[in-house]
């Protein structure tokens, strides 16, 4: 069983994708990496980059606008099993047109926040609510469905190479994503923030006119078989395997082995990444050093991306989740001792390859153990506690510094959490049953 197709748009519009003379998954991978890229101006990185102008313009205060963005964030979590819901519905072709449009459209309205609050008076009070509105839009589409969408369509594509194909997104997302806060910051200094919010917004919408035009939801529904193969050949095991619901895979320990595990991810990276000027700082380490950390971490999370992409797709994922986990220790532990140089490279080997193999995880741990059919509502759920996990990081950061004066406590929560995870996940059987009876560890779908 596979995803349904659009029942809006003939997945034959505008042209037969069967009379193309190369495989369509290819353009698929195309269109996968640009909407991941796409949500940028929904991630951390990309809103952080407007902080301080959002703050002069609203008038709020820092931590008020740190708040707003909680808030945001934790509110947008609790809609995206709905939206996953939503893209086993619609399919992937017009879930991200679709956020991709609200994503630009939840740009524009940041963007016009200060002349709104003026308009209704100009306290501080409103200006916190519609920034507050502004971020749970941007979160929802950008961070939310748009990512999820944007992964979830390719794994439809490809079952041999699945996991290589992933990596290899990974490579262009990750350089994407790096350069991201030094072209915003370009398009701010040369025209205003106002201005380039609105360049954001008109791109998101190209983007989202592109979709519907030449995306396609699945390989069946366009008359092609997955991997590009033949009507002549074989048809792969994958497509003809059953799929679970989010009902029987909530009831299995694997989907919140792998859920837990990277939303450990998301609150342990969001909190670094929030608070990395002040976490470097307590351990007596310049600005200069804070940001320098991200470049080495990317190159460690890449090359281990490949890498493990590449062996992933013939072997069992619970090695690699392993090593996910221990990456994260590692990186824990590093922050913990960041005044020394043994925990600045502990923390940038252990966040590059644990992040590295966290993209890969993402990827593939719920289509092999659930199928297809249910995806989009089933890491919907995922994506919702990741969001969630993500927005309370810095938080607990924060609290546990105002608490006991350094982040140290915030640090050991985070170490004691991980070697839960790395006990569940060893104890977990390597052929447990999945949600459909099969090897729960198994390297192919069903």
């Amino acid at each position: 069983m596979v995803a349904p197709k659009s029942p809006f748009i003939s997945p034959h519009w505008p042209f037969d994708i069967r009379r193309l003379p190369f495989y369509y998954g290819w353009l698929i991978w195309v269109f996968s990496t640009l909407g991941i890229i796409a949500s940028i101006p929904g991630q951390t990185m990309g809103m952080a980059v407007f902080t301080d102008h959002l703050i002069e313009a609203l008038h709020l205060s820092r931590t008020q606008l740190s708040m707003a963005y909680l808030i945001g964030t934790v509110a947008s979590s609790l809609f995206l099993t709905r939206a996953g819901r939503w893209y086993d519905q619609l399919g992937g072709r017009l879930t991200i047109a679709l956020a991709s449009g609200g994503l630009a459209t939840m740009i524009l309205f940041i963007s016009v926040t200060d002349s709104l609050a003026v308009s209704f008076g100009g306290s501080a009070v409103i200006s916190f609510l519609l920034i507050t509105l502004g971020y749970f839009g941007v979160r929802f589409f950008g961070q939310g469905v748009l990512t999820s969408a944007s992964i979830n369509v390719l794994l439809v594509w490809f079952e041999k190479r699945r996991g290589l194909m992933s990596s290899a997104r990974g490579v262009f997302v990750s350089f994407g994503f790096s350069i991201a806060p030094l072209a915003l910051a370009w398009l701010i200094s040369s025209g205003g923030w106002h201005e380039a919010l609105w360049t954001l917004a008109i791109l998101c919408l190209v983007f989202a006119g592109l979709a519907v035009v030449f995306l396609r939801d699945n390989p069946q529904s366009c008359g092609v078989l997955v991997d590009g193969h033949t009507h002549e050949d074989q048809v792969p095991e994958a497509n003809l395997q059953p799929s679970a619901t989010l009902d029987q895979a909530r009831r299995t320990p694997i989907f919140w082995l792998a859920t837990l595990s990277l939303g450990m991810h998301s609150l342990l990276g969001t909190a670094v990444t929030f608070h990395i000027v002040s976490v470097f700082a307590e351990a007596g380490r310049s600005q200069t050093e804070a940001f320098a950390y991200f470049f080495p971490t990317a190159v460690f999370a890449t090359t281990t991306n490949l890498l493990c992409g590449w062996l992933s797709d013939k072997r069992s994922l619970k090695p690699f989740m392993i090593i996910m986990l221990s990456g994260f220790l590692a990186a824990a532990t590093g922050l913990l001792n960041l005044q020394h140089d043994w925990g600045y490279a502990a923390l940038v080997v252990g966040f590059g390859i644990g992040g590295g193999i966290w993209s890969l995880v993402s990827n593939l741990v719920f289509i092999r153990n659930f199928g297809p059919l249910h995806l989009g509502e089933i890491t919907g759920l995922c994506t919702s506690i990741m969001v969630f996990a993500s927005a309370i990081g810095p938080a607990l950061f924060s609290l546990g510094f105002d608490y006991f004066g350094s982040y140290a406590a915030a640090q050991w929560a985070c170490i004691v959490a991980i070697l839960l995870l790395i006990a569940f996940t060893m104890l977990t059987p390597q052929h447990a049953p999945n949600a459909m009876g099969k090897p729960l560890w198994q390297h192919k779908v069903g």
